[in-house]
């Protein structure tokens, strides 16, 4: 067996080329069944996303070329090859196992630890099986990683700390709440930063959102995945004092909220503490908020200090992780090494069994025709120890004469032979 990964991502690519070999899912099933004919490999599965395009590949038992597989990318998605060739990684085998279980746990992304990523190799798993490209090589090296990739998330706090300004603002709001089934977050706006603030308090169970942008359709897309309810900015004041957290981050060049408006909410709140995160540039809350008792407002400048703490934990968390691969990858590669073991198991077998076969069937003719049965079983005895032992026996004379003494010590713990002489 030849393991093979092998592709670009974010670290040898930049984003135009990662475009220019990006495959669609609607597409998935006919490039893999279509790699797996033209490039000759048994078994192959594609991870393909925003910042990486991986083919994972089981070459077979022969040494393959890897340009077979190169050129079927290259030629799949119509590349010259000083197009793509100064981008492309190759992983063997050992490193083709390494390099999946880091990508899986989230050390090989462009933010550390981060968790879609293993959601993303479990749907190239699904594809791969449902393409029939899926064989019992990589089906074990898949389970496997999912495996390790959720030992690591048990195992270290590689995932545990605020790396992004959203998560931020979300942690944030867990340490000043709790109960937080029973709070309100109102998001203003309906980018990338509002979109990912939303995911990260969805999975965290928040009790309600409130979604607000100047395109109310906007604002209703991305409500309608969350359960949310999407408002237009002009209703933001009619629905202020309904939220225990505000996070904002929109391309306004003015304030969205003022110190009034804030004010009021307050008192039909009758004062319970609201906590305001302004993630945008220029700021979407006015400053002097701050002045206002029972408001706690943060900036992007106040969370930059939770990030960096995330990052510190995060890389002491991926020291620990990497630990943890080493010795999977061990595992993996001894399970690899034990294949081999099986073949020559069952050829060994298999050639016993022929030579057993042929004894009894000699002894049944003889017991057929009368002869003496004990001297028949004494006889079919001894032919069939010759039997076995005369090539065992001819390659240690052999060994012996070229002076090979590792034969030697092989065949006695092959034979538990340690406390006998040859």
């Amino acid at each position: 067996m030849s393991l093979l990964a092998f592709g670009i991502n974010h670290k040898t690519a930049p984003v135009d080329i990662r475009e220019r070999v990006a495959f669609a899912p609607n597409k998935l099933a006919d490039a893999l069944q279509d790699l797996v004919s033209r490039a000759k490999v048994k078994e192959a599965a594609i991870v393909s996303t925003c910042n990486r395009t991986e083919l994972y590949c089981d070459c077979g038992d022969e040494e393959r070329d890897n340009r077979l597989i190169v050129d079927w990318f290259r030629e799949y998605h119509k590349l010259e090859k000083r197009d793509i060739e100064p981008y492309i990684f190759l992983h063997p085998d050992k490193e083709a196992v390494r390099h999946m279980l880091r990508v899986a746990s989230g050390l090989d992304s462009l933010v550390l630890g981060e968790p879609q990523i293993l959601g993303q190799i479990k749907d190239a798993y699904a594809a791969a099986a449902q393409a029939g490209t899926m064989g019992g090589h990589l089906d074990r090296l898949f389970q496997h990683t999912f495996s390790v990739a959720k030992q690591v998330r048990t195992d270290t706090a590689i995932g545990a700390s605020a790396v992004s300004v959203a998560f931020a603002a979300v942690s944030l709001s867990k340490q000043i709440f709790d109960e937080f089934e029973k709070r309100t977050a109102l998001l203003i706006g309906a980018g990338e930063t509002v979109e990912l603030a939303a995911r990260h308090l969805h999975q965290s169970g928040i009790g309600r959102m409130i979604i607000a942008n100047r395109t109310v359709e906007n604002a209703h897309t991305l409500a309608q995945e969350f359960g949310a309810y999407a408002i237009a900015l002009t209703e933001i004041t009619d629905h202020l004092a309904e939220a225990d957290i505000v996070i904002s981050s929109t391309a306004s060049p003015l304030p969205i909220l003022g110190k009034g408006s804030v004010e009021s909410a307050l008192k039909k709140r009758k004062h319970r503490p609201m906590l305001m995160v302004d993630i945008a540039v220029p700021r979407d809350i006015e400053p002097e908020v701050s002045d206002l008792n029972d408001i706690y407002l943060y900036t992007v400048d106040d969370l930059q200090d939770i990030i960096q703490e995330g990052l510190r934990s995060r890389q002491e968390a991926a020291q620990q992780a990497e630990e943890i691969i080493d010795t999977e990858v061990s595992h993996f590669m001894r399970w690899l090494r034990s294949l081999d073991a099986v073949s020559t198991i069952r050829a060994l077998r298999e050639d016993a069994q022929t030579k057993r076969d042929v004894e009894l069937e000699r002894a049944l003719r003889l017991l057929h025709a009368g002869k003496d049965a004990e001297q028949i079983i004494t006889e079919m005895a001894n032919r069939l120890t010759n039997k076995l032992i005369h090539t065992p026996s001819v390659q240690l004379k052999k060994a012996g004469y070229d002076a090979r003494e590792e034969i030697f010590d092989t065949a006695r713990e092959l034979y538990d032979l340690k406390d006998r002489e040859l």
